[in-house]
């Protein structure tokens, strides 16, 4: 009988890669919490109707990408294929957003059928940050200077970069939009297939266009500066101020957009060198209008999301993964003899009291010396913890270092915790 195996671009992560999920979700939540943001936590699992609503039916997401089936009630429902659209339903549905301002977090698998490549998966895994109630370019400031301070925290700063600008509201879009589209249909025939069906559909989003004869003929297009809004542009010269001010380097792109329909304004990526083309590892913006459009009284919003699996990759690719992110136990506890297995498992059950935040492994199974010692020595401790019939008829230990060719020594089993916490 054939083996089942996963899924095409939904991948497992193993023992040995944890540790290092663990130390970037663990310093996340760090950051995080110095600045105040709460975790929320929503289903995978929500209505269609909330994506087509908040993501726009006329976007790749929804076109091609969703896993979306009918359930037995006839429902139409969807693996969530992003985190910020399901936040502002759940904030909304309990009552979150009135008369108050939220700074929300959440973290979890995404699901998107895409082409799967390094750094581009069907199940990816993000973190998202989503403010709400502040109108103001402060947060979308303090969005911005928090992450710098998770890339500092993570060793990245230096390797991302950070590149923002101003979309506009909706109104000031519409006049562009409209402008865009009368150059560009001018170029239609020379313009790449995905660009040619965008020009019907989400014209914007041939600005962030990746081909080299689209890039060409964009270069005489109006600019979406020229089209903004007087409350935009201030907006964003207040945000350019707070950045400088606070050390943070950046550049202004004109040709970024966000592929959502739902941003407006601010919006912004952090991108590095060091992956190839998959070189975004966080994005976002404002979204002052999603709230309303999902059935919501009119609130002012703004958040991000950054890929883990590409965070983690990043991470790995410029040797950033700090030694001390290991899976290892630090003492392993071997029990040689039938007579010696209660004691020995009651020992380890002491040193773990004794010793909070130090892992200790108990050996079991049985087996010979020299059979305990190699798994000893292959769960990466650094010291293995030896009991014997005659250790537990003195109520000593062996302890044997296994990093180094320092001497086993016998120790009282009184003393072995305080003299294991003076070695490790």
């Amino acid at each position: 009988m054939a083996k089942i195996q996963a899924i095409r671009g939904m991948n497992d992560i193993l023992p040995e890669q944890t540790p290092v999920w663990q130390y970037v979700e663990r310093s996340v939540r760090e950051v995080l919490g110095q600045y105040g943001y709460q975790e929320i936590r929503m289903p995978v699992v929500e209505q269609t109707e909330l994506f087509k609503r908040s993501i726009g039916e006329v976007t790749d997401i929804v076109e091609k990408e969703m896993y979306t089936f009918d359930d037995r009630n006839g429902d139409s429902l969807t693996l969530r294929p992003e985190g910020t659209a399901g936040c502002v339903r759940a904030a909304e549905e309990h009552g979150l957003l009135f008369n108050q301002t939220r700074r929300l977090w959440y973290m979890g698998p995404m699901f998107r059928h895409e082409r799967p490549q390094k750094g581009r998966y069907r199940q990816f895994h993000q973190i998202g940050v989503e403010c709400f109630g502040m109108a103001g370019p402060d947060v979308d400031a303090e969005l911005l200077v928090l992450t710098a301070r998770l890339w500092k925290a993570l060793g990245l700063y230096g390797h991302a970069r950070l590149e923002i600008n101003s979309i506009g509201t909706s109104e000031s879009r519409k006049v562009y939009r409209a402008a865009l589209v009368e150059y560009l249909s001018l170029f239609k025939d020379e313009l790449d297939e995905d660009s040619k069906r965008r020009l019907e559909t989400n014209p914007l989003r041939i600005l962030d266009s990746k081909d080299p004869g689209t890039r060409k003929i964009l270069e005489g297009a109006p600019g979406l500066g020229d089209y903004l809004d007087d409350e935009s542009r201030d907006h964003f010269d207040q945000l350019r101020a707070m950045l400088d001010a606070a050390g943070i380097a950046y550049t202004v792109n004109p040709a970024l957009v966000r592929g959502l329909d739902y941003y407006g304004k601010t919006v912004f990526e952090w991108i590095t060198d060091s992956l190839g083309a998959q070189g975004t590892i966080c994005a976002g913006g404002r979204y002052d209008g999603l709230v309303e459009q999902l059935g919501g009284k009119p609130t002012v919003a703004v958040g991000f999301a950054m890929g883990l699996e590409r965070l983690i990759l990043l991470l790995e690719t410029l040797g950033l993964v700090p030694g001390h992110v290991h899976n290892r136990a630090d003492v392993y506890v071997t029990a040689m003899g039938d007579t010696a297995v209660a004691p020995a498992m009651a020992l380890a059950e002491s040193l773990r009291d004794q010793l909070p935040g130090r892992t200790v492994v108990s050996h079991c199974g049985g087996g010979s010396f020299k059979s305990q010692m190699k798994k000893a020595d292959r769960s990466g401790a650094s010291y293995a913890v030896i009991l014997g019939e005659n250790e537990v008829a003195q109520g000593t230990a062996g302890l044997k270092p296994l990093r180094s060719d320092d001497p086993q020594q016998e120790v009282s089993q009184q003393d072995l915790a305080g003299t294991l916490a003076e070695l490790l």
